[in-house]
């Protein structure tokens, strides 16, 4: 339970520090969450609780194929607020974009042999 504790605490550390950093400095705000820590965390926490190197690898090649589908909400959200469109409903249709590309991702993905 204290393993999971701290796991839990240091996530939740990273997006408080990206958070504050932004409120002064957003690029480095944005710089900091673009690092791929959440990836490497989950890859860190995963080797410790299952060493397995197969497992491992279907893993992160399998976070390289969702990171994909998620960038097109990046180029969204901004143009749409650049646009007069509300905060929460941009940051809706970029989520709904991203599900969308998701499950396209999942549909086609598997007739080129990717294994998601």
């Amino acid at each position: 339970m204290l393993y999971l504790a701290i796991k839990a605490a240091l996530s939740g550390i990273i997006i408080a520090v990206v958070s504050e950093v932004a409120k002064r400095y957003p690029g480095l705000g944005a710089l900091i969450a673009s690092l791929p820590l959440v990836s490497l965390l989950g890859m860190i926490w995963l080797w410790r609780d299952k060493p397995d190197v197969a497992n491992m690898a279907a893993h992160v090649e399998a976070t390289f194929w969702f990171v994909l589908p998620s960038l097109p909400m990046f180029l969204l959200v901004p143009w749409l607020l650049r646009h007069g469109t509300p905060f929460w409903l941009s940051l809706g249709v970029g989520c709904g974009l991203t599900i969308a590309l998701y499950l396209t991702l999942a549909a086609i993905g598997s007739r080129f042999g990717l294994r998601l």
